[in-house]
């Protein structure tokens, strides 16, 4: 693949583990080292000051500003853009000793430690200061977002003076002049602050989008001091005098509080209120053993436990463990950005890989969550019409980018040409009533998407003069190295899919709730002349394939462009849109990500192992997998054609994409999608989990250096887990009713009783 991993930190089954602190690694760590609740979420960035490289970013999900663009004279284009934005610095710590101030890219200091605990949502992180030649002290730092009252969260510092004498000083508030990373200045005005010793507040509030920000600590331990406003900090002091063997403890529980819409400035005062009061009420022990308690419940249900391969062990639950830091209750709006709450490239929006990558996790693990992620496609079907309307289409063309439901990706040639995210939406509500059969949800929400999606793609794509096919003339398809391209044989295939969908809903609906088809009917004007038209257009979908080679040719004309062999590709060119011109990319047979292999891993039950084979073939060896979305599936296709060895290494590059850097971009955030294309890696590919059939199947294989694998599912209202071994694998059911699903082709029930059963080719 030309790309290595560049493996800094500690290698441990439940942690991430720093050791001798690298301030060339300062700002990878800081994304590695984050933590969130879906609510907010913060780098782990150093408490105190650090002068040395370092982006300092705390986040709450759906607070954003916008920002005008340059005006263009074409119709379509962007007048402006929307992008998540640096909050408050709820950690605010400036410490000094015996007059110094703590500042590890000036002071000494030795034994410097940093652990991420999955376990139980803690980061910690210690070291010793060397003050002068007489005075050391130990500094140990924790924090944690609560995972059950998402609005608050959680500072320690100790101090424990090993040698002299100590005479120490603790700044510590709410800091709101954090610059946003690209706009290089912050996005908030303060609307008042006050501190009185033992607490602090501070409200501030954008300046275009009028979303507000509160923020309150309450302090225990160390005496305190209100400090003099600072405009955009607020703090108070602390101080105390130790001797060599005594300690100091500050502890801080923080609550956040924003109002985003005009219904959340109403009750902003009142909810400020409640969140102040019970603030006071808490305390850091007792929300950090909730928080622990919650990690320990969920992983119960979401552990995947790999034995013989520490590496991968580790790495997979990190992922999960992001996952869920990223979603999990649904209650705060499904903005699920491409970086998560752990950084700002992307600018916090949410891409059409949201519902193909991210979605498949929350449907086996938290449904709730995943319903949340199409329910915000649902809420912001008003703005997928108006970028219809602008870019000459009817229905709803769903943004490529975006945090609001508005389109923010600036880039004309993604956000007009591609059709993805339209059709993501699409698959993503299938696979969602097809697992799950809320059928209510299709009936009321998911059809009125389904009509507007289809009537895009109705008047987006035109029919072939010479041949009579209908087709996408125009586009950029999932690979995003080809641009203008006629029949995209994924925009092709997935629109057929999409209006296909559409007609079989509306047919059910016919026997099943004719009264809400009724209603539907007239709410959106649908008529028969329109149905019938999309069913002629699915029938004569152009799908680009050879049945003498089995190959699907990526968009028409794909075969005959220049070859280039990615492997001469130095690893210091990467990534690729820093080091080479915008327009070279373009002109030769070279992939970003899989594009045909993608539609052949969505649907895998409808292509034979030789179809399967023969494009893997082809199209594998083109890819450069400057995507974080690639290596995962790549790894899943590669287990169901047998070839372990090509699987594993890919599996490995997914895990571990962040935690060993593969891309040389981790500090700018975590992939949070790739990490779901990760646990997709494991259940679908290694698992040979298929879902897109008429019932589960799973053909599961395992690595030869693995001794075992065990992961769970949850099966509409049922949860099964699985374990494989090298010779044999054993499924049970250990909640609800019994899974009917096929075992290796084999149809079995999986019931509350072990069964083991042979591996294949292991009988």
């Amino acid at each position: 693949m030309g790309k290595f991993a560049d493996r800094y930190f500690h290698i441990h089954p439940w942690q991430v583990v720093e050791e001798d602190f690298d301030p060339a690694h300062s700002e990878v760590s800081e994304s590695i080292f984050s933590l969130g609740n879906e609510y907010t979420g913060i780098r782990g960035y150093f408490d105190e000051e650090y002068s040395g490289a370092s982006l300092q970013g705390c986040y709450l999900n759906g607070v954003y500003e916008s920002r005008e663009l340059p005006p263009i004279g074409y119709k379509g284009m962007l007048s402006f853009t929307e992008f998540m934005v640096n909050t408050v610095d709820w950690v605010y710590t400036r410490i000094t000793c015996n007059g110094q101030s703590l500042d590890l890219a000036k002071v000494r200091f030795s034994d410097f430690r940093r652990v991420l605990d999955f376990r139980t949502g803690l980061m910690t992180r210690e070291f010793v200061w060397h003050v002068d030649d007489v005075t050391a002290v130990k500094l140990t730092f924790e924090r944690f977002t609560s995972m059950e009252e998402e609005q608050f969260c959680g500072q320690k510092i100790t101090v424990h003076v090993l040698s002299g004498r100590a005479e120490l000083t603790i700044r510590a508030g709410l800091d709101f002049s954090r610059p946003h990373v690209f706009m290089k200045k912050p996005m908030f005005h303060v609307d008042f602050q006050q501190a009185d010793g033992v607490s602090c507040e501070i409200q501030a509030t954008t300046g275009k989008t009028n979303q507000t920000v509160y923020a309150a600590a309450a302090f225990w331990g160390m005496a305190g001091q209100a400090l003099p406003d600072d405009e955009a900090v607020v703090s108070n002091l602390f101080s105390a005098s130790l001797c060599a063997g005594e300690t100091a403890w500050l502890e801080r529980v923080v609550t956040l509080v924003c109002a985003r819409n005009a219904s959340e400035h109403e009750s902003l005062s009142e909810r400020e209120a409640a969140n102040k009061k019970h603030m006071f009420e808490c305390s850091f022990e007792t929300m950090k053993s909730a928080t622990a308690r919650w990690w320990e419940n969920q992983w119960k249900v979401s552990d995947i436990m790999i034995e013989g391969d520490e590496i991968n062990q580790q790495g997979i639950r990190f992922c999960i463990f992001q996952l869920h830091q990223t979603l999990h209750t649904a209650k705060y709006g499904a903005v699920f950005g491409a970086k998560g709450l752990t950084g700002e490239a992307y600018n916090g929006n949410t891409f059409w890989d949201s519902e193909v990558y991210c979605l498949p996790f929350y449907l086996f693990n938290n449904p709730n969550a995943a319903k949340s992620i199409l329910q915000f496609r649902y809420d912001t079907l008003p703005e997928a019409k108006e970028r219809a309307a602008a870019l000459d289409c009817e229905g709803a063309f769903y943004p490529i980018a975006t945090i609001s439901g508005r389109e923010c990706c600036d880039l004309w040639q993604h956000a007009s040409l591609q059709l993805q995210a339209s059709t993501g939406v699409a698959y993503g509500l299938w696979n969602y009533v097809h697992l799950t059969g809320d059928r209510d949800y299709l009936y009321k929400e998911g059809i009125e998407m389904l009509v507007e999606i289809s009537r895009m793609l109705a008047s987006r794509g035109n029919f072939d003069p010479a041949t009579g096919k209908y087709g996408y003339y125009c586009v950029m398809g999932p690979d995003e190295f080809q641009m203008m391209v006629h029949h995209n044989a994924y925009t092709n295939f997935m629109g057929k899919k999409t209006l296909q969908f559409t007609l079989d809903t509306l047919e059910e609906m016919k026997g099943a709730v004719p009264e809400a088809l009724d209603s539907l009917t007239a709410k959106l004007g649908l008529t028969d002349e329109e149905v019938k038209d999309w069913a002629d257009k699915a029938d004569k979908m152009y799908i680009p394939y050879s049945g003498e080679t089995k190959l699907f040719e990526q968009h028409e004309g794909f075969f005959h462009l220049p070859h280039i062999d990615v492997s001469d590709i130095p690893v210091e060119e990467f990534p690729l849109y820093g080091h080479w011109s915008y327009e070279r990319i373009y002109r030769n047979d070279m992939l970003k990500q899989p594009d045909v292999l993608m539609f052949m891993m969505l649907y895998g039950s409808e292509f034979t192992k030789e179809q399967l084979a023969a494009n893997f073939d082809y199209y594998e060896p083109r890819c450069i997998h400057e995507s974080s979305l690639s290596p995962s599936i790549h790894s899943i296709l590669a287990c169901r054609l047998g070839r372990m060895e090509k699987a594993e290494d890919y599996f490995g590059f997914a895990t571990r994409m962040d935690l060993d850097d593969y891309n040389r971009n981790t500090r700018e955030g975590l992939h949070t999608t790739s990490i779901a294309g990760a646990w997709m890696n494991i259940i679908y590919g290694f698992g040979g989990l298929n879902s897109d059939g008429d019932e589960l199947s799973l053909s599961p294989c395992i690595p030869q250096k693995w001794k075992k694998y065990t992961f769970s599912l949850r099966a509409k209202d049922s949860i099964i887990s699985v374990e494989v071994e090298q010779e044999k694998l054993t499924l049970r059911c250990v909640e609800g009713a019994p899974v009917a699903l096929r075992l290796y082709d084999k149809d079995i029930m999986v019931t509350d009783s072990s069964v083991s059963y042979a591996m294949a080719g292991k009988e």
